[in-house]
């Protein structure tokens, strides 16, 4: 029986050790205003690995399930102003 005890608490440390070790990158979001909020029609987050595109609404942006990084944001805006780009 303290043998089997035994062999169950390594296992349990062992799996505990193997899940733990490999971790993924948490998507994260990136969030933003713009103002005035009705010249903003879309935004664009682009980094060397992805690229992402979002509808601006009441002023706001929200890209979710961004990688970890650095994105270029680009504001894409009506007339009379013009599109901005932020890094």
């Amino acid at each position: 029986m303290k043998k089997i005890r035994t062999a169950l608490v390594a296992f349990a440390i062992i799996s505990t050790c193997f899940l733990t070790s490999f971790k993924t990158a948490l998507a994260t979001s990136i969030k933003g205003k713009v103002s005035p909020a009705w010249y903003a029609v879309h935004a664009w987050a682009i980094s060397e690995s992805d690229t992402l595109y979002t509808t601006i609404t009441g002023g706001s942006f929200d890209f979710t399930n961004a990688r970890p990084g650095v994105y270029r944001i680009i504001i894409e805006a009506r007339s009379p102003y013009r599109h901005m780009a932020k890094v």
